[in-house]
């Protein structure tokens, strides 16, 4: 019974994952610049959070120093989001999803530190061959080498939020945390847009933009951003890492039906994306395997 509880978060995870691999295509189809879009994003996600409080009459209310926390974590929420649509506007859905992976590289390596944990041997093999599979990427779509930077600083910010989120929806509410991340990156990216004159006729919206901006902001973000931090209650940051790497997976597969041949790469990358999803694939089977050699030794030890 123990075993059904995490079995469904895992398939609420995925579903939002499913989710989260269809805002890189609102992303292509949105015209304004990233942080635009993202400025968008957040706004309509925060009054969306707080309309339902409203609605069902539930305080927001937290400490102060919960507060600061909040929005400072959303600051990382809304630079990973500008990096990721700027990723995808400077070269493609594809590219971005497929370095966005690196998140689960950059997770093992972070969790342990900020946690004060050891570094896990299986960790640090499957960190090795996602590197080497972001390499051949790199040197097959250079064309897109700052689209490319550009996803990798996305992926370090996830891990950040992912890691601080795990550790804070101990003592919070999902739902809370959520809503003043999103007010945190919505106060943090109008700070930037004032001070470097944003606020200006780019930012007008197309009439397609207005739909396509409310299923990212609602579904995409408010509904999604919430499942996916409840899960967290259950499933460590660097499992929730782990699955988030299906979103290229079917980001990638939607992008193809949706944008056709601007998405069609090279050999090179395929090869590079099949060895970074395979590794992701596989590193369950190489984490249980050393681990259960670990225990092993111990147990003889202790004999």
């Amino acid at each position: 019974m123990k075993q059904f509880p995490i079995n469904k978060n895992v398939l609420i995870l995925h579903f939002t994952v499913l989710i989260w691999g269809f805002t890189g295509i609102l992303g292509g189809l949105i015209s304004v610049s990233a942080l635009h879009l993202v400025w968008y994003r957040v706004l309509i996600a925060a009054l969306s959070l707080f309309i339902y409080f409203i609605l069902v009459g539930k305080s927001v209310q937290v400490t102060k120093e919960r507060l600061l926390q909040f929005l400072a974590v959303g600051g990382v929420v809304g630079l990973h989001w500008v990096l990721f649509f700027h990723a995808i506007k400077i070269s493609t859905v594809s590219v971005t999803l497929v370095t966005l992976s690196s998140v689960t590289l950059f997770t093992s390596i972070l969790e342990p530190i900020i946690n004060k944990k050891r570094i896990s041997k299986a960790d640090v093999a499957i960190g090795l061959v996602i590197v080497f599979g972001i390499y051949l990427i790199f040197t097959f779509e250079f064309q897109y080498v700052w689209g490319i930077v550009c996803g990798l600083s996305c992926a370090i910010c996830a891990s950040i939020f992912s890691i601080l989120n795990a550790r804070m929806v101990k003592h919070t509410s999902p739902t809370i945390i959520t809503f003043y991340e999103m007010l945190g990156a919505f106060l943090w990216i109008s700070l930037i847009m004032l001070f470097t004159g944003d606020f200006s006729e780019k930012m007008w919206l197309q009439g397609s933009d207005w739909a396509y901006l409310l299923l990212l902001g609602v579904l995409c973000t408010a509904i999604a951003y919430v499942l996916g931090v409840a899960v967290m209650k259950e499933l460590s940051a660097f499992t929730v890492a782990l699955t988030t790497n299906m979103e290229p997976v079917y980001g990638i597969i939607l992008a193809v039906l949706i944008f056709g041949h601007k998405e069609t790469m090279s050999a090179g990358f395929y090869v590079g994306a099949l060895i970074v999803l395979g590794a992701v694939f596989v590193y369950p089977y190489i984490k249980t395997y050393i681990e259960n050699k670990e225990r092993r030794l111990i147990n003889r030890k202790l004999r």
